[in-house]
């Protein structure tokens, strides 16, 4: 359950005390780390199975929700940050963006298209397009940080950002 790099990167920028999303969080390993830091945190999953070994950690409320046929599971919410880590599903991008409080971080890293030569996922759908997570908060975000990578020993191919909302 070791958190990300390009999260524990960026995760000093998140507003002191301010609460975050994390997305389609699995098995938690984000939003235990963000409750250490002291934020209140949101974590939300489909598959609320992959999160049992950390449902004990103080700090954090666990969500279960279909986020591509369900209806929006934080309407109204405003976070200091957004987390997603391994997850795409371009219709929710506004609705991310929108989620985010002034001075709020989004900090999101995914598969790119290339991935597929190192295995899962190869569904085009679920790959990023060169640039694509720069397109989409054009105009919307302050980008901070972006990286498009090939990483040839952890076998995948991904794209990262960290950006905030003025």
């Amino acid at each position: 359950m070791t958190p990300s790099p390009w999260v524990m990167r960026w995760a000093g920028l998140i507003p002191p005390g301010r609460p975050v999303l994390d997305l389609a969080c699995g098995d938690g390993r984000h939003a235990v780390y963000l409750a250490g830091l002291g934020h209140p945190v949101v974590a939300v999953d489909i598959d609320p199975g992959l999160s049992e070994p950390a449902r004990s950690t103080p700090g954090i409320e666990w969500l279960q929700a279909d986020l591509e046929e369900a209806p929006w599971p934080c309407p109204g919410r405003r976070f200091g940050a957004v987390v997603v880590s391994r997850y795409l599903h371009r219709p929710l991008f506004d609705t991310l963006f929108d989620s985010l409080e002034s001075g709020g971080v989004l900090i999101y890293e995914t598969f790119a298209l290339g991935q597929a030569k190192y295995g899962r996922p190869r569904n085009p759908a679920h790959l990023l397009l060169p640039g694509e997570l720069l397109e989409a908060v054009h105009g919307r975000l302050h980008v901070i940080a972006f990286e498009d990578v090939e990483e040839e020993e952890q076998r995948r191919r991904m794209q990262r950002l960290c950006a905030r909302k003025p």
